[in-house]
């Protein structure tokens, strides 16, 4: 006879042996739960590592680009740089409204210029920090608005110029809350936008005129810098030469140009649909042969729904076409984003980065081929580029109006960039 010893546990009898295994497993499993939770805790602990080095002590401070470095929120713009990539003295000047009202930031709050010591060296100054090789004029002008805002002395311009030693400058006098003479400084860089009277891509569009819209797939904004999207153009600029003034193909009788660089928003992915803007700057200048520059909005203006705008280019003129061999135009109204995030339009997929324009029922639009190109609106009686063709749905189809990259929300990015490499 096999006796099997036996422990008395409250009601029931477990043998030893089964209680040994039992044990083992017990405690193997207990092993196996401590292993993952310390691999949990390095990964958390990693995850947290990767985090703070991308926002670790950056709470309240500027932070230096995608960089792990922060500074003090009081440095940004204050002349010296203090970020190792100079981000901090990035992006210093802006002009807001549509008056073109020149603005300052210092500490990270934005201040209007007064009229009080204004000279011409000061309007070089602030243009190139804007990204412009030079200035065409400034005047005064009295805007309420402006004089409860924060104003800044002219003098702290120069404390923002590359070009100039803050050490061999008096001491700018202190900021206040209006101007002493009642006006500020409003100023203009470029000769832009003053375009020909449009006669009448391109679905349901005209044959354009020369002269009347700038070459599709980009949008001149500077002698050096042509405007597209990010999704139109690849990375090596040698493989690219811009044709300016064409207006049928083949190309003839229009300047040709190489380009030098390609620079597209950081942000970009080529499977999204956000942030789809790039820059390419020209080998060399361009010239102004019946060909000026667009105009780029400023700061704080807004361009309302229903305005009419002109979209230009060399795509299909029907879906699935074959491109246009002549320079196409056409005029669509504006649509608000609310109206484009419909569920029956684009189902909420319009971010702050993008603008609708365009006919619910369909008719007239961009289409493959014209990305890139501009969406120009007119006011008062200067061309202002509103958007980049970006992406939609179709062409010309019922509730799928054409999709543009917003330039409004990208001018601090544009700005920048001009100002980097100018």
């Amino acid at each position: 006879m096999k006796l099997e010893h036996c422990e008395c546990l409250t009601d029931h009898f477990v043998p030893v042996e089964d209680d040994l295994k039992n044990s083992w497993k017990s405690r193997l499993l207990a092993h196996r739960l401590e292993l993952l939770i310390f691999s949990c805790a390095i990964v958390a602990v990693i995850l947290v590592l990767g985090i703070g080095l991308g926002g670790k002590d950056c709470v309240g401070k500027f932070r230096c680009g995608s960089s792990s470095q922060c500074v003090s929120a009081s440095a940004q713009c204050d002349g010296e740089v203090q970020c190792e990539n100079g981000d901090d003295e990035l992006g210093c000047v802006r002009l807001s409204g549509g008056n073109s009202v020149l603005q300052v930031q210092k500490g990270g709050v934005w201040r209007t210029v007064c009229s009080e010591g204004w000279n011409n060296l000061l309007g070089l100054s602030a243009c190139r920090q804007l990204g412009y090789s030079r200035f065409v004029l400034w005047f005064f002008s009295t805007s309420q608005w402006f004089l409860f805002g924060l104003v800044l002395h002219p003098l702290l311009l120069l404390l923002f110029s590359s070009s100039s030693s803050s050490s061999s400058l008096p001491p700018p006098p202190h900021s206040k809350t209006q101007c002493s003479s009642g006006k500020v400084t409003t100023l203009k860089c470029l000769e832009c936008g003053s375009r020909p009277r449009y006669n009448t891509r391109i679905v349901g569009g005209n044959i354009s005129r020369v002269g009347h819209e700038h070459l599709c797939g980009g949008s001149i904004i500077t002698s050096r810098w042509i405007l597209t999207a990010a999704h139109c153009v690849f990375a090596d600029p040698s493989m690219w030469v811009v044709h300016v003034g064409l207006t049928e193909q083949p190309v003839h009788g229009a300047q040709s140009l190489s380009v030098e660089q390609i620079i597209y928003h950081a942000r970009y992915r080529p499977k999204g649909l956000d942030y789809d803007i790039a820059l390419m700057k020209l080998s060399s200048p361009l010239v102004f042969n019946g060909n000026s520059p667009i105009c780029l909005p400023n700061h704080r203006e807004e361009f309302q729904a229903g305005t009419m705008c002109w979209i230009s280019g060399w795509g299909s003129t029907e879906e699935e076409g074959e491109t246009s061999v002549v320079l196409r135009s056409a005029t669509v109204p504006l649509l608000s984003t609310k109206t484009c995030n419909h569920p029956e339009v684009y189902k909420g997929l319009i971010s702050s980065w993008m603008i609708c324009a365009g006919y619910l029922e369909g008719g007239t639009d961009s289409c493959q081929g014209d990305s890139g190109g501009p969406l120009a609106c007119e006011h008062s009686s200067v061309w202002k580029l509103v958007g980049a063709t970006s992406w939609g749905i179709g062409c010309a189809m019922r509730n799928k109006p054409g999709v543009y990259t917003r330039i409004t929300s990208s001018l601090g990015w544009i700005r920048q960039q001009m100002e980097v490499s100018t």
